[in-house]
């Protein structure tokens, strides 16, 4: 098992190396006969082993943080378009009692009943 980590330290050394003289990854992935993504998952590994690169805790809590603030912005997203709605639909509501427009109380059989009722819906609508 430790002759395996040191295999890595060798082998990340020699990536870094030829990564510095200009080689690029999709050389070096043809080179070694793998791709490009596992050199670069074995480099940040080693890193990730060695103390250089710290992906621990703070990376999970970055992680849960974006996926909450991704959250928070569709919910914020929903209720402005429901705010929107709701404000067509009072405008809309306000046109036609305005109007003269009853709505149910069109089909109320009773008209006397129903014009008493549309005044009050005048007063308390403000208009």
């Amino acid at each position: 098992m430790q002759k395996r980590k040191s295999l890595w330290a060798e082998f990340r050394a020699l990536i870094e190396e030829l990564l510095k003289a200009g080689r690029t990854l999709e050389q070096l992935a043809r080179g070694f006969e793998t791709t490009a993504q596992t050199i670069v998952n074995r480099v940040s590994q080693a890193d990730r082993d060695s103390g250089v690169r710290q992906d621990g805790p703070d990376h999970a809590a970055l992680r849960r943080l974006r996926s909450e603030n991704r959250q928070l912005k569709t919910e914020r997203d929903i209720l402005s378009h429901a705010a929107a709605w709701f404000a067509r639909e009072t405008y809309r509501r306000r046109v036609r009692i305005r109007e003269g427009e009853l709505g149910p109380l069109a089909h109320c059989q009773d008209g006397a009943a129903a014009a008493g009722l549309h005044q009050r819906l005048l007063r308390v609508a403000g208009v």
